[in-house]
């Protein structure tokens, strides 16, 4: 048994000495870059950005079509909550006798009437975060006073 397992690694040793000994040992040793700016080349994604001399008004259009369908579906997201949202709001408003989330629908989509002209990224982005956290917060709130309630009445002795 050692005899054979002695043949077969001779075997192996010769074989893998014939592989190896065709390559130079400074490049077998070392399968990397030789200077610096090959070692970036070969890891760094490439830039493939245009040149300002040549702007391209086709891609600019795309990009910004893009952009303006990314906050358009987020403006309607948060259209889509706010109109969820209001449906909990059926207490009527003291002022006015009618129910708060109609009141809350009608001042959304008189504000969303008031930025759907905005073109600038920025304050879009602003706006759409504001009215997310408005609508969490109210919705917070809700929960808060509806536990509330919900605690008094057991206080009480209500069911």
């Amino acid at each position: 048994m050692a005899m054979k397992a002695a043949k077969w690694r001779t075997i192996s040793v010769s074989t893998l000495t014939k592989t190896r000994s065709t390559a130079p040992l400074t490049r077998r040793l070392h399968e990397g870059p030789d200077t610096v700016d090959e070692l970036l080349d070969r890891h760094l994604v490439k830039d493939n950005k245009k040149k300002i001399s040549d702007p391209d008004p086709d891609s600019d259009d795309l990009s910004l079509r893009r952009r303006l369908t990314s906050t358009r579906r987020e403006a309607l997201s948060l259209y889509r909550d706010i109109l969820r949202a209001t449906r909990f709001f059926t207490w009527p408003d003291p002022r006015s006798g009618l129910p708060w989330g109609d009141v809350l629908r009608a001042n959304a989509r008189r504000e969303f009437d008031e930025a759907r002209h905005e073109r600038d990224p920025e304050i879009i982005t602003r706006l759409l975060i504001g009215g997310r956290d408005a609508v969490q917060n109210a919705l917070d709130k809700l929960v808060e006073k509806h536990r509330r309630m919900v605690e008094q009445e057991r206080r009480d002795g209500r069911p």
